[in-house]
């Protein structure tokens, strides 16, 4: 079983920055594509960034230039880097291990419960 926990939200200021975190049990942390989405309030939930197994990222268009994806198999855990945060990034961002490299949600095997990120203007 794989289990999957967010940290590192918070109550930020435009343009500031976050790095949230995802603490991955089990031993096949390395075997998966892991991935972060994002959903806002009354949206859909929506893809902010990939990384391969070998670390290759794939970011949404609106994260390329501002957001980092990393993984650390040696510790099982994903970051998500956030730098030059807007309003419109206010959302619950949530961890998830893939079946496979689509970026859609109905691909995620396993899921966080989310970590809320809220940026004022």
């Amino acid at each position: 079983q794989v289990q999957v926990e967010e940290s590192g939200g918070g109550y930020v200021q435009a343009g500031e920055s976050l790095r949230l975190s995802c603490a991955v049990s089990g031993s096949l942390f390395s075997r998966y594509y892991m991935a972060w989405f994002r959903q806002p309030i009354g949206k859909e939930r929506e893809a902010v960034a990939g990384i391969s197994l070998n670390g290759l990222p794939t970011y949404a268009t609106y994260a390329a230039g501002r957001f980092t994806i990393a993984r650390d198999d040696a510790k099982n855990i994903l970051y998500l880097q956030m730098s030059g945060l807007r309003p419109e990034d206010t959302a619950m961002y949530f961890c998830a291990a893939m079946r496979r490299s689509q970026l859609v949600p109905r691909e995620a095997q396993f899921w966080g419960l989310g970590t809320q990120v809220t940026v004022s203007s």
